[in-house]
């Protein structure tokens, strides 16, 4: 298996962008339309998320058919909808009887005060990253979802650092990844400073456990 190529190096996974590079957001689809099984790990004290809680053990779906990641904060919820719609077209999705209801999970993150806050991820992005999506190694950086990203936020936007969106796919048993990463470490190489304080990093500012 080729690491360059990350989570499309697991067989029937395919991924597609779609960028606003005016708006600064965008959104990235992980289509699996044979379905796979997925897990969720929610952390943060805003999330937004959806269709998340089918992805708890013992639910009556087990499979789901895609994947959303999206920045334009819960606004960017709406591209789930598009990615809805283009595997509906192609009956893809869980059979109810009169018809399939494709399972995508999707979740957000806020970029609204990077770029225009009212270029927001919708539908019609949605359906495009669906279009774009293919097997070849996976966009990173400031692409898709992760064109809004930041990290560093602890202190205020000011103080943010751009992030992106990054994918890996690793070991026989197919563990895969791809995320597009919005907190992380505040590091002292931007060269920016804490008011009063010079620089200083996230980590440091957190309680004490």
């Amino acid at each position: 298996m080729s690491r360059a190529l990350g989570i499309t190096a697991v067989p029937g996974i395919r991924v597609g962008h779609a960028t606003d590079e005016e708006g600064i957001t965008g959104c990235t689809v992980i289509l699996c339309e044979g379905g796979a099984v997925v897990g969720v790990d929610q952390r943060g004290g805003a999330p937004g998320t959806r269709e998340t809680d089918l992805l708890r053990p013992l639910h009556l779906v087990e499979h789901v058919h895609a994947v959303l990641l999206a920045g334009g904060s819960a606004y960017g919820l709406d591209a789930a909808s598009g990615v809805m719609r283009w595997l509906e077209e192609r009956g893809v999705g869980f059979d109810v009887g009169v018809g399939v209801v494709p399972i995508v999970p999707a979740a957000i993150l806020f970029d609204l005060d990077l770029g225009d806050p009212a270029a927001r991820p919708d539908a019609a992005m949605g359906y495009a990253a669906c279009q774009a999506a293919s097997t070849d190694p996976v966009a990173e950086g400031c692409v898709g979802a992760g064109t809004g990203a930041q990290v560093g936020r602890l202190l205020g936007p000011a103080f943010a650092c751009k992030a992106g969106l990054g994918s890996a796919a690793m070991g026989c048993a197919w563990l895969r990844s791809l995320s597009s990463t919005r907190w992380a470490t505040w590091w002292r190489r931007t060269g920016r400073s804490w008011p009063g304080r010079g620089s200083r990093r996230t980590e440091s500012s957190l309680p004490a456990r």
